[in-house]
């Protein structure tokens, strides 16, 4: 057992065995503004990473076979394997673009969401 000005005395620290179990509960029926706000920004910010998830799979691949099939083989008339070649780097702009959209998006959105928190 410790003696002294060595032991840990929590209540000294403003914090007593019974102060961490008490709870508080909230008002019926309401919650705090900022709580609300949470959540809506959590759901937005869901929002926005599925819309561009969805975006990254079908963009890129609907390119890559759109391109090749009625431009680069059928408008272009190029060989099969050329058109495979430059279908591919049609994708991977497409992926930069999306990319790029996203970071886009989600700078705005956070410093909209920022400025919403400053003026409270």
């Amino acid at each position: 057992m410790l003696r002294g000005k060595s032991r840990l005395n929590v209540e000294w620290l403003g914090y007593s065995p019974g102060l961490l179990l008490e709870h508080r509960p909230l008002l019926a029926g309401r919650t705090p503004r900022s709580h609300r706000r949470n959540e809506s920004s959590l759901a937005s910010t869901l929002k926005t990473l599925l819309f561009f998830t969805a975006l990254m799979i079908t963009v890129p691949i609907g390119l890559y076979f759109t391109t090749k099939s009625y431009i680069f083989e059928g408008a272009l008339g190029m060989s099969n394997r050329d058109s495979y070649f430059y279908a591919a780097i049609v994708a991977v702009v497409a992926v930069h673009v999306v990319l790029a959209l996203f970071v886009y998006v989600a700078w705005n959105e956070g410093s909209r969401q920022w400025r919403e928190g400053k003026q409270d």
